[in-house]
């Protein structure tokens, strides 16, 4: 259901006008505010605190849910439940959020008010609110939910608790439960909602593999070298793949035991790395069929370091740009392909010298572009292998390597072992 049929409900419930409704509307979404709370808020506003002026919501198994219903009841188990502070116009606000699950399915929910949810409970919720949320379902309970523990509980075919491995995370997955070794940590300040922030950011890894992370309010325990469990973490995007959240309601402990981190990447082919719309630590193999423009010699702006086109920096302007080295490789399986990008050491390397030799060249030349065609008379139409960390987004599939090496795959080999397939 679109805003503007939202608010022409609301003003014809209410008898008031329908613009007016829908700005209010309009504002509460903005700051974040679920679709189903917005309209109880306003209803509340304008004098009407009945829970939603039609029908009682019908009962519905899980996997009957759909975005387009506007409220439901249903009887499930509580999966996981973990809080986490948002803000919406303008203050804190204190959220449960996890998975519910009956015979049928499962669905997130978000839980507005504190009803004191734990794993295991079974629960029936009336007129919980649903919205849209990736394109699947969400429950929101609020104040005009009815929430009442069942003493009989259901047999779910689902794990209770949000215990899994790095390689399972999802973005948008909440209340989980990892154990994990610390492998890289930094402590750093950043400008948060608040003001100056201070948190601790890196990488964690187990068995399956290793993930970003960010812990909002530093907790000791993550120290590089650790081996911890969390508890009631989230998963968000950050660049392009998935990031471990670890706020002030996570609980944080050591172990008395040592997490290995897995040290295999996941090797998959170019189409289908792309097609998971982002994935962390993952290994390509293809042919670089071409270098593209703003590769070799590059320049960049000593304030945020972004690369900078003629001296102008998009955020800061007229910039004495710093001198570096970078590839932009087009890696290509026959699959798909996708940009490999290098940083200054991995560019120096396929290169064959430094940046100070760089420089050398160009100043000899009077042309800086003599170092990407340098690159690719080295690099174009051989085959590498490339790891490292894949994000997808409207510009494109882009990876950046953390090792770029030419394949030992003898190509001959392969195209008789190919042919001899397709003879049999």
């Amino acid at each position: 259901m679109e805003l503007d049929d939202h608010a022409e409900d609301l003003a014809s419930d209410l008898g008031v006008d329908k613009e007016e409704v829908k700005s209010d509307l309009q504002n509460l979404v903005e700051y974040s505010v679920p679709v189903d709370e917005a309209k109880q808020s306003l209803r509340r506003k304008y004098g009407d605190g009945s829970s939603g002026g039609g029908a009682t919501p019908s009962a519905k198994d899980v996997a009957e849910i759909t975005p387009d219903d506007s409220n439901v009841t249903v009887t499930s188990t509580v999966l996981t439940a973990g809080k986490r502070s948002i803000r919406y116009q303008g203050s804190d606000h204190v959220i449960v959020e996890g998975r519910l699950a009956d015979e049928t399915g499962v669905i997130d929910y978000t839980a507005w008010e504190d009803f004191g949810l734990s794993p295991g409970d079974t629960i029936t919720a009336g007129n919980a609110g649903v919205r849209e949320w990736d394109g699947e379902p969400e429950l929101n309970l609020g104040e005009s939910t009815s929430l009442s523990f069942e003493e009989e509980s259901l047999d779910v075919p689902y794990e209770i608790g949000g215990d899994a491995q790095l390689a399972d995370l999802q973005t948008g997955d909440r209340a989980v439960t990892v154990e994990v070794t610390v492998v890289e940590c930094e402590r750093r300040t950043i400008d948060g909602r608040d003001g100056e922030t201070e948190i601790k950011s890196g990488v964690f890894g187990d068995e399956s593999g290793r993930l970003p992370f960010t812990n909002w309010e530093p907790a000791p325990e993550i120290e590089e070298g650790n081996s911890i469990r969390i508890e009631n973490a989230y998963v968000q995007e950050f660049r392009g793949v998935p990031e471990v959240n670890v706020s002030e309601f996570s609980t944080v402990s050591d172990l008395d035991r040592a997490i290995d981190v897995g040290s295999a990447a996941s090797t998959m082919g170019v189409g289908d790395a792309v097609r998971t719309g982002g994935i962390y630590d993952v290994e390509l193999v293809g042919n670089v069929i071409a270098v593209r423009d703003g590769s070799g010699l590059i320049q960049r702006c000593p304030e945020c370091y972004r690369v900078i086109q003629k001296g102008q920096c998009r955020t800061h302007g007229d910039v004495d740009g710093i001198d570096d080295l970078r590839v932009k490789a087009i890696l290509d399986d026959g699959t798909g392909t996708v940009t490999a990008v290098l940083d200054d050491e991995l560019t120096e390397q396929v290169y064959g010298g430094t940046l100070e030799d760089a420089l050398e060249q160009a100043r000899e030349a009077m042309d800086q572009a003599v170092v990407a065609d340098a690159i690719r008379e080295r690099i174009v139409g051989r085959e590498y292998r490339v790891r490292g960390h894949l994000s997808v987004d409207e510009y494109g599939a882009n990876l950046d390597a953390e090792i770029f090496e030419e394949s030992a795959d003898d190509p001959a080999a392969r195209a008789t072992d190919f042919l001899a397939e397709v003879d049999a």
